[in-house]
């Protein structure tokens, strides 16, 4: 061993033990529990804790348990560590001293020296179990290791060695250098901070042979859809680089750096400088926070007692007040002692209960603060009998710990014409008493109204969201059947009752003149009633085709179902997600399956339906006297509504691509084009360009964009890894969405695609017993993240109806602050 600068006699001087090449690796050794790990002898060594100092030094080691001329991989692994301690401000640079030699883990007075251990080895059992022991005492003691590629390969039997690396390769990983794109989702960690969103570099990409997501803290992922990863692949999971605390030390590892020119690359020497920087003790990091074991998910509230809504309605929706209480909402289905009446005669058909309660965690109890007599009861069936309408959003005034406001979005009983069967949706504002948490039902303001028909079901919306401008964003469903056009574009204009279409969107979604199947956006005034801010989508007063043909209130058309909206306060872009319609497959006659879909939304626009989904796909026009006899497809650049239900305008705004799309088939499907731009929809010609996310029954609800605050000390909070995520879910839990996102600036507004997702189903728990049909969630002043589980029956609450929160009980990053190598940073 001797110090290492820049020399070009390191290779004239590396002993035979590191002889063999990285790239052979251990592919051909036995498996990693071939047989039982040894049990190693207990060593004397006492390391000082933690090792190493001030004068941070670290230490490559590069034995193999196989012979031959050294390593270039290794040569240039060594080279390049050694740059990396030249370079950089002062204060972040360390020595490297490179050895084959293993004693040096049984030396204490040597090991103990170094802040950081490299593997640059090669694969086999490099040391032997005195050795082990040594470096397991130096971890033991808070020392630092960086593993690189085929250091996986190394002590295969020991398991106390793969929980250092945290994953093995697998034996039939590609051989070959693939040039492939690597997903940076760590936007913190300073190995990662500074790298592109798309890494797009040749490397050998390791599969592994338990993926170890959710075990250790994943800073960066290999996209397989960019190379060939052969049998042995890990599928949209693809870890390639991780880190984590380990047995009281801290342990990096990364999967790339097979290859010479790895080294030569300045995002990969970034790469390593951070892990570097990390494991030696002069910056902390964050490589707690996607491990699923430090979260905790608590169910809030408890079944309602018989009879009785005491707890929790048909939930429907939430919201977080700045002192921690949690209102939310039930959107009107019956518990089992009330009646259902779908009667139309009956003056009481559809009549529920839209009920407010308010969840206090200073007490830990719920108030049922009030009840809004909703049309929104008539069970299930088919659409013909059961109705979505109800209570459908909420949301608090932004000085609400002031005023008390909240703001209600609902269809109230009394406006339901039975004869035209026409109901009136508002949004209005009502007064909450903050002492007794009870709702006075008086006190309604009725900001916005607009008509619906309740013939037949569906796509009510509901959403609300504020922006930092106090402007209030409204989402409504399109209002129209999912049945008559075989659940492809709802555009059959046939059905109606008594004159008024119910199965042709383009009446509603697709209207500029209408206010359903949109986002609105209005600006209220402490008076009650309400302002247009500038920048929607119409000012109400355009000219076009002989004006009065336009609603200044609409901010997005075009959508079908937004249950669930957002509005990131810190930037004011909208996120939206809405449900698609019913068909299973793609039709070459019809257009695309069912799409549910997700977008971040940085301006007014159209967004399609039900001409266009996903990045602009389009359906087929159909109009009388035969509806059932397909036209010419829509025109997404350039749509045209000639429905004979439209009284606005017939020319409408270009559609936006979509961010996120999915279907029974898989994410973002998307075909090959003719000369025209339309897809072929031919399934098996179908490429899926999301192929983390998958759909069935589908259900989109849209979430946050979470905000890490660091003021206070905060126990429960998310961490910082998560802030600028975008959380986007699904209803039902199986192969559906329930992921945070990281979307590019630069392309979001225009349909740009996420460039990395990460699971949340092991910390935002699946299952029967989890939360298996999410409704809502969002953040809490604390950080901690609340969720509505619907429940097991649908138009109804259940037993499993319920309020959840999920706290982050990892702690802080590490090393500690008082134990950085260079005081505090």
């Amino acid at each position: 061993m001797h110090l290492r600068g820049l020399s070009t006699r390191r290779r004239i001087r590396v002993t035979a033990v590191a002889c063999a090449t990285l790239v052979a690796g251990l592919l051909s050794a036995p498996a990693a529990d071939a047989r039982p790990a040894p049990e190693p002898p207990l060593t004397t060594m006492s390391i000082k804790s933690p090792p190493g100092g001030a004068n941070v030094r670290v230490l490559i080691f590069h034995g193999s348990a196989a012979a031959g001329d050294e390593s270039p991989v290794v040569n240039a692994g060594i080279e390049a560590i050694e740059r990396i301690g030249l370079s950089g401000p002062a204060d972040q640079r360390f020595e490297v001293e490179a050895t084959a030699d293993a004693s040096v883990f049984t030396s204490q007075t040597r090991l103990g020296g170094y802040n950081t251990v490299v593997f640059l080895t090669g694969g086999g059992d490099v040391l032997d179990p005195e050795q082990e022991a040594g470096l397991e005492a130096y971890m033991e003691a808070g020392g630092g290791f960086v593993g690189v590629h085929d250091a996986a390969r190394a002590e295969p039997y020991s398991d106390w060695f793969t929980g250092l690396i945290g994953a093995r390769p697998a034996a039939s990983s590609p051989t070959a250098v693939q040039r492939a794109t690597v997903e940076v989702g760590d936007r913190r960690h300073p190995a990662t901070g500074a790298l592109p969103l798309e890494w797009k570099r040749p490397d050998l990409w390791p599969n592994w042979v338990k993926n170890p997501s959710g075990d250790v803290h994943t800073v960066a992922r290999v996209r397989e859809s960019t190379y060939q990863p052969g049998t042995s692949a890990n599928g949209a999971d693809h870890p390639m680089s991780w880190c984590r605390d380990y047995d009281g030390g801290r342990s990096f590892y990364t999967g790339m750096g097979g290859t010479v020119s790895s080294y030569d690359e300045t995002d990969f020497r970034t790469h390593l400088r951070g892990a570097l920087l990390w494991t030696s003790r002069l910056v902390r990091a964050d490589c707690k926070a996607t491990i699923t074991g430090n979260y905790k998910a608590e169910r809030l509230t408890p079944a309602n007692q018989p009879g009785q809504n005491d707890q929790i309605g048909e939930p429907h929706g939430l919201v977080t007040a700045p002192d921690g209480r949690v209102l939310y909402i039930g959107r009107g289905g019956a518990d089992s002692s009330r009646p259902v009446i779908t009667d139309w005669n009956n003056p009481d058909v559809g009549k529920g209960k839209g009920q407010i309660h308010v969840y206090d965690p200073a007490t830990k109890k719920v108030t049922l603060a009030g009840e809004l007599t909703v049309f929104g009861n008539k069970g299930g069936g088919d659409e013909l009998v059961k109705v979505e309408e109800g209570l459908l959003g909420i949301e608090l005034d932004p000085r609400f710990e002031q005023n008390g406001w909240v703001y209600l979005h609902y269809t109230p009983h009394s406006g339901v014409n039975r004869d035209t069967r026409i109901a009136e949706r508002r949004v209005s504002r009502f007064t909450l008493d903050l002492a007794t948490n009870r709702l006075d039902l008086g006190s309604e303001k009725v900001l916005l109204k607009w008509p619906v028909q309740v013939h037949s079901c569906c796509h009510a919306g509901g959403g609300l969201a504020w922006d930092s401008k106090d402007n209030l964003y409204i989402a409504t469903g399109d209002n129209n059947s999912s049945g008559f056009s075989g659940g492809y574009s709802g555009n059959n204009p046939q059905p109606n009752f008594k004159g008024v279409s119910f199965a042709d969107a383009r009446r509603t979604a697709g209207n500029t003149h209408n206010l359903n199947g949109k986002i609105l956006r209005i600006h209220p005034e402490p008076d009650g009633t309400y302002t247009l801010p500038a920048g929607n989508l119409f000012t109400g007063r355009e000219t076009d085709e002989g004006g009065g043909k336009t609603r200044g209130e609409i901010y997005v058309m075009g959508v079908r179902n937004p249950a669930r909206i957002s509005v990131d306060r810190s930037t004011d872009i909208l996120y939206a997600g809405w449900v698609g319609p019913d068909a299973g497959e793609p039709s070459p006659i019809w257009g695309p399956a069912k799409y549910d879909t997700f977008a971040v939304i940085t301006q007014a626009g159209n967004r399609g339906w039900p001409y266009c989904m996903g990045n602009k796909q389009p359906y087929r026009d159909r109009n009388l006297p035969d509806p059932s006899q397909p036209l010419g497809w829509y025109d997404c650049d350039h749509p045209k509504n000639e429905s004979p239900n439209n009284d606005g305008l017939v020319n409408l705004p270009p559609v936006t691509g979509n961010n996120i799309w999915y279907s029974p088939q898989g994410g973002a499907p998307d075909y090959p084009r003719d000369a025209n731009g339309v897809p072929s929809y031919q399934k098996d010609q179908a490429t899926y360009r999301l192929p983390w996310l998958k759909g069935g029954g589908q259900a989109a609800m849209n979430g946050p964009v979470y905000r890490y605050d660091a003021a206070g000390s905060n126990a429960v909070r998310w961490p910082a890894y998560w802030d600028g995520k975008w959380f986007v879910g699904d209803f039902y839990d199986a192969d559906q969405p329930r992921n945070a996102v990281v979307m590019d600036p630069r392309t979001q507004g225009s349909g740009g695609l996420p460039v990395h997702s990460e699971s949340l189903k092991k910390i935002v728990p699946v299952g029967n017993d989890g939360i298996k049909n999410l409704m809502d969630w969002k953040f809490g002043p604390d950080g901690a993240l609340y969720v509505l589980d619907y429940g097991r029956g649908f138009f109804t609450s259940d037993a499993k109806s319920a309020l959840w929160k999920v706290t982050y009980q990892g702690g802080g990053p590490t090393p500690a602050a008082d134990r950085l190598a260079r005081g505090a940073q």
